[in-house]
């Protein structure tokens, strides 16, 4: 076994990525969190934000999740949601635009908030791997 982190990100329909890893970070409702070797166990819902993903080689994994939940346990990270997009599947003209429908929403429609999270986190991960 080597001495990296296993980390699995994992969507309801496929695992997006699976590997060894120096760091993760993701952010919890609670807030950003940052796992290293060793960490102390953890179980946590996610928000819509930005995952990333330092692997033991090879460029860094950034991509976004739509909430889910985020499990660590003896060097093992195990990051759970319903729909994950890494940086280079994600449109950016379309969250752009999913951004604006959004924001006018706000006030009318109960999703918008979360919707605007959803699309704002899509765009900083196109400007993050970029």
């Amino acid at each position: 076994m080597t001495d990296a982190l296993q980390v699995e990100l994992v969507a309801a329909d496929r695992v997006v990525w699976s590997g060894g890893a120096t760091m993760v970070i993701a952010r919890t409702v609670d807030g950003d969190v940052g796992i290293l070797r060793g960490h102390a166990p953890v179980l946590s819902a996610l928000t819509e934000a930005v995952v990333e993903i330092t692997p033991e080689e090879g460029t860094e994994v950034i991509a976004t999740v739509d909430g889910g939940f985020l499990s660590v346990a003896n060097d093992r990270v195990s990051i759970l949601s319903e729909h994950v997009l890494l940086a280079h599947e994600i449109d950016l003209s379309q969250a752009e635009v999913e951004l604006e429908e959004a924001r006018r929403l706000l006030g009318t429609n109960n999703d918008a908030e979360k919707r605007i999270r959803r699309a704002e986190a899509r765009i900083r991960a196109v400007e993050k791997a970029s």
